[in-house]
Parts: C-alpha cells; sequence; structure tokens
C-alpha cells in the first residue's frame, strides 16, 4: 500500500514529452502539477515523475534531499487521496511534480502541500 515501486515512475522519453506538449497543468505553490491522461494500460493508476531545477538549486545535495522530501509525501498519501478516485473511475493519469519553491522547509510543510496538490488533481479529474 505504502510502496513506491519501479513501475510507477515516469521514464519513458516519449510520455515525458506527450506530457509536457499535450498535457495539463496547474499551480499548487511550492509545486507545479502536469498531468495527462494515459494512453496505454499501465500497471499502477499513475505514474509519477519528480523534478527540481538545476538552475535554482546548484547543488545535486539540495535537489536530492527536496526529491526525497516530494516522493516520501507522495507515497504516505497516495492511496487514499488519488489512486482510489482513479480507480473508481478506471482512468490512469501521467503525472509530473515540479518543484519551483525558493528554499527548501522541513518535511511537514512539503507533506501538506503534496496533500493539497494531490485534493487538487482529483478534483480537475473528476470534473
Amino acid at each position: 500500500m505504502y510502496t513506491f515501486k519501479k513501475e510507477e515512475r515516469l521514464c519513458n522519453k516519449k510520455l515525458i514529452d506527450g506530457l509536457f506538449h499535450n498535457g495539463s497543468s496547474f499551480l499548487c505553490y511550492p509545486f507545479k502539477a502536469s498531468w495527462m491522461v494515459a494512453a496505454e494500460q499501465q500497471v499502477f493508476p499513475v505514474q509519477v515523475l519528480f523534478t527540481v531545477s538545476k538552475k535554482r538549486y546548484k547543488r545535486a545535495v539540495d535537489r536530492n534531499a527536496v526529491k526525497r522530501r516530494m516522493r516520501e509525501a507522495y507515497r504516505l498519501n497516495k492511496q487514499a487521496l488519488l489512486y482510489d478516485a482513479l480507480m473508481a473511475s478506471n482512468k490512469q493519469l501521467i503525472l509530473s511534480i515540479s518543484y519551483i519553491g525558493k528554499e527548501i522547509t522541513p518535511y511537514d510543510f512539503f507533506e501538506k502541500k503534496i496533500i493539497k496538490l494531490l485534493i487538487q488533481l482529483s478534483k480537475e479529474l473528476g470534473a
């Protein structure tokens, strides 16, 4: 239930290009979410990509710390806030979550904002 496997990560270059060219997006500061309904059948309801700007965070240590916090918050909240709604509507998603914040905040802030982002995403899918 609280896992984050390789199959859940978005690695396919064609899918990533398609997501950024044809997908929808919204802002939920300090995150920007881009999403697209998946054309092909996937093992998991969502394939997700986490990005942090190299321009804003020069040191890899900082980028990795931010991505680690994003992944952990997503991993713990995806089932209740996103997967259940997607399974009910029989949809599958390709999702990108980009960090656009200016400073590295504590984990509890990341978790609160990821929860808000997942709720907003499930509302957009329902509409």
